[in-house]
């Protein structure tokens, strides 16, 4: 289904594609331009112009059509698995790599690997773009996840994450030093009001879905505190924007951290480090875990050359 967005003027003068460009920050300029060319950008179901200037008060009606699937292509990619047989494995992904194929993101996928390492053996459920992708962790999110190779692991994994008994366990390194031994932030997610590329804290919005993150305190260090986090729900973006929305965001996350962002880190010092579930053909709980990659530990050992955090 196409996504309908509406957008008020507000401003007096404005060419419609600046005016969007400023409403709609999530979106490339140069695809706002193609939307309004493909007459997508209607007011009274009349297309305008790129060059419209619509007066303070008019209502836009923006139509997104819904993305056409692209064909994912095995790919010889090298893969850190952690475990593998007949019905499932589970790979160690490295920070950097998509986990399924978007447009602008091709090639080069976890996907276009697990194709290539499985052939044909993935569950199906997730189509053609997401084949035995069950969850999925973000691109600059290191460690572990689950790969179903047939529906019937698909489904009783998929079951597990539904009920929240399938574990989830990360390490993070976040901004200031957190003064409590644990805690929990017990806060509902949806989609940003304006940034369609981020989630939000909405209280406001009664169908945002609740989201329950579990923080405990590993160490204390100038500036920055490292943690271990478990999910008790698993929402897109939910560690990242749930420590931002205490004070604390994750080090180095160019999207929900300060503007001036660790660029050395090349995106969020996120470790997905632990899963455990019950495996859904033998019935046998199993867990796993992967060490702290070095740009983890590297980050790490700089901040403790600087000293103990207060």
């Amino acid at each position: 289904m196409p996504e309908i967005l509406y957008v008020k003027v507000e401003q007096e003068g404005q060419r419609l594609d600046k005016l969007l460009a400023t409403a709609l920050p999530g979106m490339t300029r140069s695809a706002l331009q193609n939307l309004i060319a493909a007459g997508q950008v209607t007011v009274g179901g009349r297309p305008l112009p790129k060059n419209a200037r619509p007066p303070v008060g008019t209502e836009l009606l923006v139509c997104i059509p819904e993305a056409k699937p692209l064909e994912a292509q095995p790919e010889d990619i090298p893969l850190d698995i952690a475990y593998e047989d007949g019905d499932l494995l589970v790979v160690n992904k490295p920070k950097g790599m998509v986990v399924h194929p978007a447009p602008g993101n091709g090639h080069g996928t976890l996907v276009n690997a697990l194709l290539a390492h499985c052939g044909g053996s993935l569950s199906g459920i997730n189509g053609v773009l997401r084949p035995g992708i069950v969850h999925r962790i973000d691109k600059d999110t290191s460690g572990l996840l689950v790969v179903a190779k047939n529906d019937r692991a698909h489904q009783g994994l998929a079951a597990q994450i539904q009920a929240h008994s399938f574990t989830r366990e990360y390490r993070a390194v976040v901004y200031g030093v957190i003064k409590e031994e644990q805690g929990t932030v017990d806060k509902p997610l949806a989609r940003h009001k304006v940034d369609r590329k981020k989630m939000a804290v909405r209280e406001d919005l009664p169908s945002a879905r609740r989201a329950v993150t579990h923080f405990f305190v590993q160490e204390r260090l100038p500036g920055f505190t490292h943690l271990r986090l478990k999910l008790e729900t698993g929402r897109t973006h939910q560690i990242r924007v749930h420590m931002a929305s205490i004070g604390h965001p994750v080090a180095g996350d160019p999207l929900y951290g300060p503007k001036k962002v660790l660029t050395a880190l090349r995106g969020q010092c996120l470790h997905a480090g632990r899963i455990g579930f019950v495996h859904p053909i033998t019935g046998a709980y199993q867990e796993f875990t992967a060490p702290l990659p070095p740009y983890f530990t590297g980050f790490l050992e700089k901040l403790r050359r600087e000293g103990p955090g207060e």
